[in-house]
């Protein structure tokens, strides 16, 4: 079946099909050995894209920037204090008039509804960097790089361990039951997803032969698992909970201990980044290492800077996928 993702905004992996994701991770693919290659095939020439962040970030904004430019585009940063996104200005007006500026925007905030309205008002298509709900160009990378390690992804089983009604969850959810992967969200009562969302992930799940699972019992979540993932235990704008979370999830860490409850010898660890595994960041200096321990996240088995790389790669596909010229 041809895909043709012209002209489409890319809000969350809900909205497209196996199929079209399949696509985006093989385009993804083309790219990065384009670019190790030295090859830059210039598909977005002459385009320009607005890069709208609200949150801070390292390797979404590095990745559309060198996506952009890689590919022949400019990439103009907006930070929260350059704009009037949401103060001066309406969402709606905004999008209204870098839609008629730029070729393409990108959103990197808290409220979801805000990508939706830069999509439905903007007339050029929207990517989304991360909002509270999902972050979707991190699955596309998570996903690139489990397929890289094992040669598919359908059957896989994939247990993330720690907050279950986060962003990257819900993403990890949606994800797996699109590619018929066997997913397990292993969380404490208080922390798992919220019943809509995983209703709708059992449903797509039926179709594609894929396993959505919630549990809080860590032994049982994790075994037989072949690909681990955790995030930080406090998203952006929650660190005020910082403690609470700790004193919830810290039987939720990953270690050696949760490793060898797999069972699985070819087992990879993945991280979405930043991550609290050592004493070296100001913040980990007080606490110590939270959601990962130092030992797994510098281990043969731990992937994470694979994973990062392939942020570049996935979303120049997405980039190139939906506003390309060739």
């Amino acid at each position: 079946m041809a895909v043709n993702l012209l002209g489409r905004s890319f809000l969350t992996l809900l909205d497209f099909t196996p199929e079209e994701i399949t696509y985006l991770l093989d385009l993804a693919d083309d790219l990065k050995r384009l670019k190790r290659a030295g090859i830059k095939p210039r598909n977005l020439e002459g385009k320009s894209i607005a890069l709208i962040f609200e949150k801070s970030s390292t390797r979404t904004r590095c990745s559309f920037v060198v996506a952009a430019v890689d590919e022949g585009a400019h990439p103009e940063y907006l930070g929260k204090g350059d704009i009037q996104l949401g103060k001066k200005e309406t969402v709606k007006d905004t999008a209204r008039v870098l839609g008629r500026i730029f070729d393409g925007i990108e959103f990197r905030g808290f409220e979801h509804s805000t990508v939706e309205d830069l999509a439905k008002y903007a007339s050029v298509p929207v990517w989304n960097g991360l909002t509270d709900k999902f972050h979707p160009t991190q699955l596309l990378a998570d996903l690139m790089t489990i397929r890289e390690h094992f040669g598919k992804l359908k059957g896989i089983s994939f247990a993330y361990a720690g907050d279950g009604r986060n962003n990257m969850a819900n993403s990890i959810m949606v994800a797996c039951a699109k590619m018929g992967m066997d997913c397990r969200i292993v969380a404490p009562e208080s922390l798992q997803p919220e019943a809509d969302l995983v209703k709708t992930c059992n449903k797509i799940a039926e179709e594609t032969g894929g396993n959505i699972t919630i549990t809080s019992n860590v032994k049982e979540g994790v075994k037989g698992a072949q690909v681990l993932y955790t995030d930080v235990w406090a998203s952006m704008g929650e660190e005020d909970k910082m403690q609470e979370r700790i004193n919830l999830l810290k039987d939720y860490q990953v270690n050696m201990e949760m490793v060898k409850a797999t069972g699985v010898k070819d087992l990879i660890f993945l991280h979405c980044l930043p991550a609290f595994h050592n004493y070296d960041t100001e913040l980990s200096a007080k606490v110590g290492p939270m959601e990962v321990t130092d030992e797994v996240f510098e281990s043969d088995f731990s992937k994470v800077f694979d994973e990062a790389e392939n942020r570049l790669h996935t979303i120049k596909a997405v980039m190139v996928a939906t506003l390309g010229t060739k």
